[in-house]
């Protein structure tokens, strides 16, 4: 009995784990595309800290930390370095769909996103 108990202890604490940490990829690509809908030309030292934190967490998926890296060093538009991330996360089949939307925005960012940007991040992240 004690063994069964073990393991209905384990799988309990994997399940939440896996909860915790979809609940985190969540709020840090909600953060993402927040930042992304409203910057102008480059992220404030506020936004740079907030994408610093999460592309610097390993709970984080890795898509997630690479957007918010890219979305940091936005100037004016993404550098190459991004654009060739973004390009990556969107050929990824593993990738859902609204991520891959938000990494085409990101990839595209030139001084702002684009109104229909805006609009896609409204919808897919409210």
């Amino acid at each position: 009995m004690n063994f069964a108990r073990k393991i209905i202890i384990i799988a309990i604490v994997g399940l939440f784990s896996q909860f915790s940490m979809a609940q985190d990829n969540a709020a840090a690509v909600k953060t993402v595309a927040d930042i992304v809908a409203s910057i102008n030309h480059f992220p404030s030292d506020a936004d740079k800290a907030s994408l610093m934190a999460i592309s610097g967490d390993d709970n984080i998926a890795g898509p997630i930390r690479e957007m918010a890296s890219a979305v940091s060093n936005i100037s004016h538009a993404a550098n190459a370095d991004g654009k060739a991330a973004m390009a990556a996360i969107q050929a990824n089949d593993q990738v859902p769909d609204r991520a891959k939307a938000l990494a085409g925005i990101i990839g595209s960012f030139n001084h702002m996103a684009s109104d229909e940007g805006k609009a896609t991040l409204a919808e897919l992240f409210p």
